[in-house]
This record gives C-alpha cells, sequence and structure tokens, in this order.
C-alpha cells in the first residue's frame, strides 16, 4: 500500500506533511503526485469534492517552485473566498518547514490594499478568486509573467458561477509555456471546450466515473406533499439527534424562511446566503465549522467553498435545476472516509428529476418512509439514555451533597425516579408526537415515474380528493403595514396558538388582504383576532361574503402580489412557527 513517504518528495515537505497526520494518500493524490512530479505535460483530474485534490497538486509544486525566486511562480484560481483561504492554510502547512516559501490568498469582500502591499514583498504562490485576482492584473498589482504553473481547482463550480470571462482572461496575463491543471468533480461541456482552447495534449485522471457520486454517500428519499415539506425535515432532524449537516433551498427567501422556522422551533440552525455580510457570513461559518449550528441552511452559490470534512447529512429542500449540482451538494458529505447520507425531500415537478439523478450518480437513490412519532420519540429516548450512560460522574464533588439527595428520594422507587427524569428531560417531545400523523404521499410509483405526483399531476404536492370548502377573510393589513403572505401567516399563527389552521389563498393588497381558512375554522378566525394588534394599530379580521369574495378578485387585486397559502405546520416542542403552501391550490 502506498504511503507518502514512498513518494519522491523532499523531507521538508514529508515533515509537514508528517505533522497533518497524514500517512496513505487518497486515490486521487496517488494517482496524481508521481505524475505531477515527473511530468510537465497538462494535467485533467475528476474526482469529487472531499478526496484530497489540493495536497495532489499542491505537494508537486511546492516540490517543482524554486523558494529562491521573488516573482509569482504559480496561480491557483477556486471559485468562493472560503475555499481559497482553505487551500492558502493547507499548502502554508505543507511547506511550514520549507526555507522562506510564501504564499498569499487574495480574495474580494476585504482590503486590496492589503493584499497589493502583500505582493510587493516575495510571493512564490498566489490562490485567489477570479474577480480578485483579475482586478490586481487590471491595477498592474499582480504580474504573472513568470507563471511556470496555472491549476483551476473546482472549475466547474467556477464556470456554473459565471466566471467564464475572468477565467479567459486571467489565462491570457500568463506566458504560453507553462503546465495547466485542472481540477474537478465533474466534468460538463464547458470544461471541455476549455480544455480544447487552452491544455496541449492533457492526461486525464478519473477517480470513480465522470459526473458520479461518491460511494461513501447513501442517497434517500422521501416522497412528501409540498406543504408537508418543513416538518417533514423536522422529523428528519429529530431521528438522527447528531445530524450535523447542510440543507439546500434553492432561493435567498426561502433559506431565510427554513432558518427562521428552525430557530424559532429550538433547532441550532442559521442560514448563509447573499444578503449577509462578508463579517456576518464569517461569524456563521465559524460557528458551524465549531459544530455550534447542527443544521446550515444555504443556497447553492452561498454554500459554494464550505470545505467541512465530517458532515453526515445534506438536505435537499428543494431540487436543484441542474443535476450535476446536486452532485456538488452530496458531495459534501462522505468526505475523509467517513459515511454520509445525501437526502431528498421529492415532491411535485421534482420527482421527474429522480432518474436523471440516478443516472448522473451511478447510484439508487433509496425510498424511506417519514419516521412516525413514535419512531421520533424512541430514537429520542435512546440519545437520552445513551447521554446518561456516558456522563462522567465526579464522586468528590458530589459526595457534600449525595446524603440530601437520597434522603429526598428515598421515598420514590428506582423506577419512579427514572419515570421522574425522563418526564423532566422529554415531556415536550411526547406532547409534540403524540398524535402526529403520516406525513409521506400516497401516490404511486408510477405516478413518481412519469413526474406526476399525488396531486393528480398538477405538481404542487396537495392530494386528489373531495374539495375542501373555504371561507374568505378581510384583514386590514396591507402593503403598507409592510406584511407579505409569510408575515400574514405569522400573524394567524400568534393569534391562533392553540388550532392548526388550514390556510388556503392569500391576497396581499396596498391597504388590507384577503386570506381563505377551512369553512370548519372559521369560527376560529371569528373569535381570534378580538383585542388583536398589529404593532400599535388594531387587528380587524371580518368575514367576506361569496358574492364580495367574486369582486375582491376583479381588476383591483388580480393576481398582483398573490401569496402562498398552506397548511401551518405542527408546532415544535418550543415555540409556534410559520406555516407556508402553495397558491395553485383548490380551484
Amino acid at each position: 500500500m502506498a504511503m507518502f513517504k514512498d513518494f519522491d518528495l523532499h523531507a521538508d515537505i514529508l515533515r509537514g506533511v508528517e505533522k497533518l497526520g497524514f500517512e496513505k494518500p487518497t486515490e486521487i493524490q496517488k494517482e496524481a503526485i508521481p505524475y505531477l512530479l515527473e511530468s510537465d505535460q497538462d494535467l485533467i483530474a475528476l474526482a469529487q469534492t472531499g478526496t484530497g485534490k489540493t495536497a495532489a497538486f499542491g505537494l508537486p509544486l511546492l516540490q517543482k517552485i524554486g523558494s529562491k525566486e521573488s516573482d509569482v511562480q504559480a496561480i491557483i484560481l477556486c471559485p468562493t473566498r472560503e475555499l481559497c483561504m482553505q487551500l492558502a492554510k493547507d499548502l502554508e502547512s505543507y511547506s511550514k518547514f520549507m526555507d522562506r516559501f510564501n504564499i498569499l490568498a487574495v480574495y474580494g469582500g476585504t482590503d486590496i490594499s492589503k493584499q497589493i502591499k502583500s505582493l510587493r514583498g516575495s510571493i512564490h504562490i498566489v490562490v485567489g478568486t477570479p474577480g480578485r485576482t483579475l482586478d490586481l492584473i487590471k491595477r498592474r498589482k499582480l504580474n504573472l509573467q513568470a507563471v511556470k504553473f496555472v491549476v483551476f481547482d473546482e472549475a466547474d463550480e467556477m464556470l456554473s458561477m459565471g466566471f467564464k470571462d475572468d477565467m479567459d482572461a486571467i489565462l491570457e496575463a500568463t506566458p504560453e509555456e507553462k503546465q495547466t491543471l485542472l481540477f474537478s468533480a465533474t466534468m460538463p461541456a464547458e470544461i471541455a471546450k476549455m480544455t480544447k482552447r487552452y491544455m496541449r495534449n492533457p492526461k486525464e485522471i478519473s477517480i470513480g466515473h465522470k459526473n458520479s457520486g461518491t460511494k461513501n454517500v447513501e442517497h434517500h428519499y422521501y416522497d412528501v406533499p409540498g406543504r408537508k415539506k418543513y416538518e417533514a425535515l423536522k422529523r428528519i432532524a429529530d431521528i438522527n439527534p447528531l445530524i450535523y449537516g447542510i440543507v439546500f433551498c434553492r432561493t435567498r427567501a426561502e433559506t431565510k424562511d427554513i432558518a427562521e422556522r428552525l430557530g424559532n422551533d429550538g433547532y441550532s440552525s442559521d442560514a448563509i446566503h447573499g444578503d449577509l455580510s462578508q463579517s456576518q457570513r464569517d461569524s456563521v461559518m465559524q460557528r458551524f465549522r465549531g459544530k455550534q449550528i447542527q443544521l446550515l441552511v444555504a443556497t447553492d452559490v452561498a454554500a459554494r467553498g464550505i470545505d467541512v470534512d465530517s458532515l453526515t447529512h445534506v438536505i435537499n429542500y428543494n431540487l436543484p435545476d441542474e443535476l450535476a449540482t446536486y452532485t456538488h451538494r452530496s458531495g459534501r458529505t462522505g468526505r475523509a472516509n467517513n459515511e454520509g447520507v445525501s437526502i431528498i425531500l421529492l415532491s411535485g415537478r421534482d420527482r421527474s428529476k429522480l432518474r436523471g439523478i440516478e443516472k448522473k450518480i451511478g447510484q439508487q437513490v433509496i425510498k424511506q418512509q417519514i419516521p412516525s412519532g413514535k419512531q421520533v420519540v424512541k430514537a429520542q429516548l435512546d440519545k437520552l439514555i445513551d447521554r446518561l450512560e456516558k456522563a462522567e460522574v465526579n464522586e468528590n464533588e458530589l459526595q457534600e451533597y449525595l446524603p440530601e439527595i437520597l434522603q429526598r428520594l428515598n421515598v420514590y422507587s428506582k423506577e419512579d425516579i427514572i419515570k421522574q427524569f425522563i418526564s423532566l428531560e422529554f415531556n415536550r417531545f411526547l406532547q409534540y408526537y403524540k398524535n402526529s400523523d403520516d406525513i409521506n404521499s400516497k401516490g404511486s410509483s408510477r405516478d413518481r415515474d412519469r413526474g406526476r405526483g399525488d396531486d393528480g399531476g398538477r405538481g404542487d404536492g396537495y392530494r386528489t380528493g373531495p374539495r375542501k370548502r373555504y371561507s374568505r377573510f378581510y384583514i386590514n393589513l396591507g402593503e403598507k403595514s409592510k406584511v407579505n403572505p409569510q408575515k400574514l401567516l405569522a400573524v394567524i399563527n400568534k393569534f391562533t396558538p392553540e388550532h392548526s389552521i388550514e390556510v388556503g389563498k392569500i391576497e396581499i393588497l396596498s391597504a388590507f388582504s384577503f386570506f381563505e381558512v377551512d369553512e370548519t375554522q372559521a369560527n376560529v378566525i371569528n373569535s381570534a383576532f378580538k383585542d388583536a394588534k398589529f404593532g400599535n394599530a388594531d387587528i380587524v379580521v371580518k368575514p367576506v361574503a361569496a358574492s364580495k369574495s367574486k369582486e375582491s378578485r376583479g381588476s383591483r387585486g388580480r393576481d398582483r402580489n398573490r401569496g402562498r397559502g398552506g397548511r401551518r405546520s405542527e408546532r415544535g416542542p418550543r415555540k409556534p412557527h410559520r406555516g407556508k403552501g402553495n397558491s395553485s391550490r383548490r380551484r
């Protein structure tokens, strides 16, 4: 079996590797390191994220670059600030025992003047994001004329983020004679075009099949109605008490909404999205890497560059539009020889993508049943007992208080003490899941294969069956009150805390709004808003007669600001949260 010491690496580089505790190289490292140490030929290396690509190109570069030269000799491009910082940190660790070897990371979101000042000194390797690297070239602060090596890391990610023109311009600023290395998880058509244009007779190394998923990851899907996705997410988190993962959403708004709802329900979660400042993003990532956050809710763009080896789960709240993006998502778990699970919450039109995903990753996506309340409770009880068994007992510290404790508990039997302990720790969970229902979709596999759901082909996640009747209400909150559909749902939740109100269509107008509820719950709405306030203003809610309801759909509000309705999810064991559903319902 190959070891790092078997490679023809300088002793100082091996010392850096051994200091990090690395002994056995990964598959991509076994293939790439010997080749790059001996050859000046261009290289295309295809391997999943998290398989050790940095060392695969980084160690040979350190050996081949002369530290006595003062010019920049290698430029490494990567898609995000986080990955840029991580790459530079890894290279610094590998070169820790090398004499006067300097590496600089350049990226946006920070003061460019500090990076310009650093470039005035002797820098051997620059690791940069395409935007900031090109900016420095245009300012004539970064000279790449002495560059001998160009590395594209996560090349497919850079292309998908729209950096093609920047990458082209950076390559134009490098000498014609150089070695170009391209490392990527997938090989889309744009990458193939790029290699033909800029690389000369490149050797290709592929670990696994092109565009396939890592073998350390199991792929599961849960067939769930759209309006029940959030409840399914909570159950999956609850039945995996040690979960540590990323929840992927399609939009910034959805990311914020899901993270806020998880936080309100007492889960250790936060969001990362494009609206965060760099300092806010750094703070979230620091807490996530420190496992103070168990569930990070993110968009694909915001999550690029997140480099965490120990993730247990990736959850696709919605599937991405591009199937290759699913490969990137799932590749964030199952790293460093750990096992991971990629979960899809499947509903609506996403069902039609399942077969394409299986073809892309070369694996079956296994259908799972959303756990029942009893299954969740058992998993949580097992966790509690496990914590109890592993708890450290400090005999010396307890000895002073033990006699009084034993005296007070002497009236209880062993069984009673256990019941009291479990109740103290667990009553909220028991109460929450006491009457939980089955939230799995009832659609057939044939419907799924044809891209249809249990909604009869509409793709909105609703079951077919008897049409419900809805009562329509007026409320004196609208755009001027800074109310949107989600805020209106939150208001309804707030003033009906003991009821699970099913909300239908919502229409937000300028000074007021309309919403529909199941007619069996109309009386609850009629009585819930007496003396209710929104800020300092009184809330007025009135039923709307059927004839007026038809008028309200006229030119005054037709399709303008039509919101999303839905059933409010069951409340968690902590705080109530907002519901969310689908506006293309029951007409």
